[in-house]
């Protein structure tokens, strides 16, 4: 039995999402093979919800090593929830639908389970995956959130998502989606950076008002890779608090970061390439944090982001 099944979390659009999600982004120097074998390992210990991008370029890698676990009976297609997000060079409407169909052919799959707008910008379309100018800069787009969404609609309604979302939006983006005219349907859940460093407590409690699920990335700090991640930042799993209550509950700190998401209703996405870690965070469905627990990881919050770009 899948621990990662017992817990689900229902979407607006009457679907269900796992509240454990396995992470797959990575520094550009992890092996295609090792991503294969760590999803291969997830699902082996259970993991049902596995989120990537086009932009993380590992698609292939997963989309082989969910086909192999399910020709060897470990799971059916819909025992997997997977996630796959628009990059910014396909944000123009006639584009929105192509950018998922290139993920569906490297992953050889019909479907996914969930699409997200990656990032409320668009950039410029075209073969270059991050667009530059001739002094280095981001070349952006123009275009309009709302008419990306109803792009986002014609993919759930051709049966390519199952359901759709956003990431990184901030609470006037949303707005700007569900005041549409003609909204078909809500986004299903907005996917941000959120961690005990930045606890993102306004915005969750704006998406739980509006029925809309807060996915959490970078829940346990980040792999600091010096593209986007200032190396001087304090390492979460570091933190002295999360550290006396992994004590105290004889736990991981990792474990109390991912733990204290699931408790406050967050869907939490756990990252990691090692297999032993791969195996110890589906421990957070064995434990519980008491109400001072949580109240201590609470003042944590010093609105720190570890990402501040594009990818």
């Amino acid at each position: 039995m899948s621990f990662t099944r017992l817990l689900s979390v229902n979407l607006n659009d009457g679907h269900f999402m796992p509240m454990l999600g396995f992470g797959t982004s990575a520094p550009r120097k992890v092996a295609m093979s090792n991503v294969e074998e760590a999803v291969q390992v997830a699902i082996d210990v259970g993991y049902r919800h596995i989120d990537s991008a086009y932009s993380y370029l590992n698609e292939e890698a997963i989309g082989q090593a969910i086909r192999k676990k399910i020709a060897n009976g470990t799971v059916k297609r819909n025992d997997i929830f997977y996630t796959t997000k628009l990059w910014g060079t396909f944000s123009r409407p006639k584009l929105v639908q192509r950018g998922l169909e290139l993920s569906l052919q490297k992953l050889q799959l019909s479907y996914v389970n969930l699409y997200l707008i990656h990032y409320p910008v668009s950039l410029q379309p075209g073969e270059e995956f991050l667009p530059m100018d001739s002094q280095g800069k981001i070349i952006f787009d123009t275009v309009d959130l709302c008419s990306m969404w109803e792009a986002m609609e014609k993919c759930k309604d051709a049966g390519l998502a199952k359901s759709i979302g956003v990431s990184n939006f901030n609470r006037r983006q949303l707005e700007m989606i569900l005041n549409k005219p003609g909204l078909k349907y809500k986004p299903v859940c907005n996917q941000v950076e959120c961690h005990p460093y930045l606890n993102q407590s306004k915005l969750l409690d704006f998406c739980k008002s509006k029925d809309i699920v807060l996915v959490a990335y970078s829940a346990l700090g980040s792999h600091r890779e010096k593209t986007w991640v200032d190396p001087n930042s304090p390492v979460l799993l570091e933190d002295p608090v999360l550290c006396a209550l992994a004590k105290k509950h004889k736990r991981t700190p990792a474990l109390i970061a991912l733990r204290y998401q699931l408790q406050r209703g967050v869907v939490v996405l756990a990252k990691s390439y090692n297999e032993q870690r791969i195996r110890e965070n589906v421990q957070v469905f064995e434990f519980q944090l008491t109400p001072e627990d949580m109240k201590a990881i609470d003042s944590l919050d010093r609105n720190l982001r570890y990402f501040n770009a594009v990818g």
